[in-house]
Formats: structure tokens, C-alpha cells, sequence
């Protein structure tokens, strides 16, 4: 059972700042992209940001310049930190790791999601 494991979430004033980590098993963290989405009550998952294992990072319109997406190999860890936090950041924000593009073998994997929660 592949299991990535977010933490880091909590509350914060707008203008904040927090760091969120996911966890993944090796074999997966070392091939595998990595992605941050997140849920807002009563809105859709949205994609935030993108990691791939070559450096290549992408971030969506809404958070580029105040969220960073980074992997740490050395813990298998996907960061995400996250500045100048809005009340519109809002979410449960969640850990996404999927086979490379092109790949016929693999799976798409979840985390169980981690609250965070911007007060204004």
C-alpha cells in the first residue's frame, strides 16, 4: 500500500507564511512526478504546483511568486512553502504522485490532505 503523507497545515494570518511536506516511499518519490493540489469548500481540486524529478517545477497563475515547490531527495519529501498567504488559500491541500508523462505502467497516488486555513 503506497502511501504519501501531507503535514504542515494549520491556521495563519493573511500575509503568513507555512510549509507543507508529503512524504512518499522511495521507489516512488525517485521516478514518480509530484504535484500540490488543493480544495476549497464547495469549489473543485485545483492544481497549485508541479515538481518533476529533472528540477522542472510549474505553478499555477494564482500562486506563482509566493509558493514554492521543491523535492528533497535525501527524505523523499515534496515541499511546498507558501508566502504572502490569502484568506482565498484557504483548502484542503493535497499530495498527487503520478508516473512519468508517456509511461504505460504506474498509477496515480493521493495523499489524505492536509487543512490549511488563511484568516483574514
Amino acid at each position: 500500500q503506497v502511501q504519501l503523507v501531507e503535514s504542515g497545515g494549520g491556521l495563519v494570518q493573511a500575509g503568513g507564511s507555512l510549509r507543507l511536506s508529503c512524504t512518499a516511499p522511495t521507489n516512488i518519490f525517485a521516478i514518480y512526478e509530484m504535484h500540490w493540489y488543493r480544495q476549497a469548500p464547495g469549489k473543485a481540486r485545483e492544481w497549485v504546483a508541479s515538481a518533476a524529478r529533472n528540477g522542472w517545477t510549474d505553478y499555477a497563475d494564482s500562486v506563482k511568486g509566493r509558493f514554492a515547490i521543491s523535492r528533497v531527495a535525501a527524505n523523499n519529501t515534496l515541499s511546498l512553502r507558501m508566502n504572502m498567504l490569502k484568506p482565498e488559500d484557504t483548502a484542503v491541500y493535497y499530495c498527487k504522485a503520478n508516473p512519468p508523462p508517456g509511461s504505460s505502467w504506474g498509477r496515480d497516488y493521493w495523499g489524505q490532505g492536509t487543512h490549511v486555513t488563511v484568516a483574514s
